[in-house]
């Protein structure tokens, strides 16, 4: 378990992301949070890493810069912008807390697999740092970056007042409404959508055919406890992740064909 709770006023909080260091997400949770706590720095991919999942840079060096005091660059994935910030930036004193985002866009279902936003969380909980994704859900074009500002203080300071088991990270998602039409906050579990047939077949200048992975869903039920259900409902969906992925159940059954 996570020792609990933590004192976010003495806290270093480590921010990072998969939308890049210029993202406005990045400055929305950045000021949200500064009141909060002693320290933020914000340790972000240079450019934008969407979908880039845990992926690591593992065939190239990896460079950062300075962007101004506490904000740094990295010429890299969500996941290689925690490791460099962990082990080279703040190596004198690992952060407190990790946070991740503010995504512009949705990371519900099956979306947690493929986002760097996630990810980013995912290797702060490897690293044994209490680590919480955020991301707030985009409609027609909007973002209602106002309505995480609003909530995202209070949604960080009452998930680390108490412990929570250290292969565990948070995913936190914030319905694309105001802030005074959240219908509520609801803890869910992981939801489950189809991945639809959007993908989308062009011709390049030189004649040959390329292709574009739409982003197109289609949900498969809305069970009432799902995150998918709750920013239905226009509530804050907050879903436990473990990074445990072992089938226990499924062993017992191996077990019996492979004596």
């Amino acid at each position: 378990m996570f020792d609990a709770p933590l004192d976010l006023s003495n806290a270093r909080v480590l921010i990072s992301n998969d939308d890049g260091i210029h993202a406005t997400g990045i400055q929305v949770l950045e000021e949200a949070i500064r009141p909060l706590v002693k320290e933020v720095w914000v340790v972000a991919p240079e450019s934008e890493q969407s979908g880039a999942g845990h992926s690591l840079t593992l065939r190239s060096p990896l460079r950062y810069r300075k962007v101004k005091e506490f904000w740094y660059a990295v010429d890299g994935t969500p996941t290689d912008s925690v490791l460099v910030a962990c082990n080279q930036i703040l190596k004198d004193k690992q952060p407190d807390i990790i946070l991740s985002g503010i995504n512009r866009g949705a990371n519900l279902g099956e979306d947690v697999t493929y986002s760097g936003t996630v990810s980013a969380a995912m290797e702060g909980t490897l690293l044994g740092i209490p680590s919480i994704a955020l991301s707030q859900i985009v409609v027609g074009g909007k973002t209602k970056w106002a309505t995480s500002a609003h909530y995202v203080p209070e949604i960080v300071r009452k998930l680390v007042s108490m412990p929570w088991p250290r292969s565990v990270l948070m995913n936190v998602n914030i319905p694309a409404v105001d802030a005074d039409e959240v219908s509520g906050l609801e803890i869910t579990r992981q939801g489950r959508r189809r991945i639809g047939g959007d993908m989308i077949e062009q011709i390049d200048p030189r004649g040959m055919p390329i292709y574009w992975i739409g982003i197109q869903r289609e949900h498969q039920g809305l069970e009432d406890d799902t995150d998918l259900s709750a920013i239905n409902r226009n509530a804050i969906a907050i879903t436990p992740l473990s990074m445990e992925m072992t089938h226990e159940g499924m062993m017992g059954d191996l077990k019996k064909v492979f004596p």
